[in-house]
């Protein structure tokens, strides 16, 4: 196991007191050895001063001679003076020494034990504190307070245990903020929803109620509702269809079937599908550069980027005078492909050019029947197959989208 920081640190002072404590008994024992061998070299001295003085004949030489001598004498005189050579100090300060130099050795070693002891319960101690602070996070936690500072800087067992508890910690906050914003979303966006409903239901059921209050309409008449009512089932229909695209795409339901296409192919069917309000406004589509949209290539699922274009070409003529043109220009440079689309028409301000992109945003000039989601979803679809959209406009003079798609090997 890594990361075990307050343990080595447990280790290393146990291992230091040790050392001293050992370093102190080794020096204890120096010490008795010395005030020994000095109490015995004293005793000797005495001894053979007396008998210097009293048997000068006696050859001191062969006295140390004797007390060198490594053999034993078989002969144990001093035990007929009740001094057991094996048990007892022949030299009387040396047992008094013994035993303080033994209490000594004793105090050190209970010392030892109760520092070792006092270290043990410190550091179970700060551990003990530890756990009782994770337990006090996760009840908080369990609590839905994740307003909570418990990162930890150190690196031992329980900090790393709780340093994974504080990004979890961040997760669930992450989450819970998350899913209070999506809470939110899903209300405006329901709201929305019941708001782009609302006014084409209340239309049929106005319309419907004025066939069945008068039997005898006239025929022209009655034709007119009926024709304004497949109209606004019509649009609602619509609208279904694009929201439920675009709720596919939030959950990841659409599998993308991509392949090599040309930005000429996605752009002729896309103009294709907008030829009918085309030909109602007479909106001529220009396009420059064809031989290079053709040689232009990317890897996408062809169906969705011609929707995407669609709803971009479909803006654009909704949005542009009758007679008028809309210019689409092509650009190849060494790290995107590029679809510049440019309308003359009515434009929008600045506001409104930060907003295109949102969910049933509907601008200033926005058309009555505008549902405001077609270009949330061309935007989804472009940026689904490694693209992004940008989007230019001055308010009389027109807008320009510019789709980019990034090259990849």
């Amino acid at each position: 196991m890594k990361n075990k920081e307050n343990l080595k640190k447990f280790l290393v002072i146990t291992i230091a007191i040790f050392i001293i404590y050992l370093i102190l008994l080794v020096i204890l024992n120096i010490r008795q050895t010395h005030i020994y061998n000095a109490n015995v070299n004293i005793a000797l001295n005495n001894i053979i001063t007396n008998i210097k003085e009293n048997y000068p004949e006696v050859d001191v030489n062969k006295i140390v001679e004797i007390l060198n001598k490594e053999s034993l004498n078989k002969e144990d005189i001093l035990k007929q003076y009740g001094i057991d050579i094996s048990k007892d100090f022949s030299v009387a300060a040396n047992e008094k020494e013994y035993r303080i130099f033994l209490i000594l050795q004793i105090l050190i070693l209970l010392l030892l034990l109760l520092s070792i002891i006092f270290i043990l319960i410190k550091y179970n101690k700060k551990q003990n504190k530890k756990i009782a602070e994770i337990t006090n996070y996760i009840k908080e936690i369990n609590n839905g307070n994740y307003s909570l500072d418990i990162n930890d800087n150190n690196e031992d067992e329980l900090s790393i245990l709780k340093n994974e508890l504080y990004k979890i910690t961040v997760m669930l906050k992450e989450q819970s903020e998350n899913s209070f914003n999506d809470k939110m979303q899903l209300k405006k966006s329901l709201e929305d929803i019941s708001h782009q409903l609302k006014t084409p239901l209340t239309s049929i059921t106005i319309m419907l109620d004025n066939l069945q209050d008068n039997p005898n309409m006239d025929l022209n008449t009655r034709n007119d509702f009926l024709k304004s009512i497949s109209r606004e089932i019509t649009n609602i229909n619509s609208f279904v269809q694009v929201l439920l695209k675009l709720s596919k795409f939030d959950v990841n339901a659409i599998k993308f079937d991509r392949e090599k296409v040309s930005l000429w192919n996605i752009v002729k069917e896309a103009e294709q599908k907008i030829s009918v309000i085309c030909d109602l406004k007479n909106v001529e589509i220009i396009n420059k550069n064809i031989d290079l949209a053709k040689k232009s290539k990317i890897v996408c699922d062809n169906k969705w980027q011609v929707e995407a274009i669609t709803n971009i070409l479909k803006n654009c003529v909704e949005y542009s005078s009758n007679n008028a043109k809309i210019i689409v220009e092509y650009e190849n440079n060494p790290i995107y492909y590029e679809i510049n689309i440019q309308d003359f028409g009515i434009g929008m301000d600045e506001n409104d050019v930060k907003h295109i992109f949102e969910r049933f945003y509907k601008g200033k000039n926005s058309d009555t029947e505008s549902i405001g989601i077609g270009m949330a979803l061309a935007k989804t679809i472009i940026e689904k197959d490694n693209g992004y959209i940008l989007v230019e406009s001055k308010i009389n003079k027109g807008t320009k989208f510019s789709i980019r798609y990034l090259k990849t090997s």
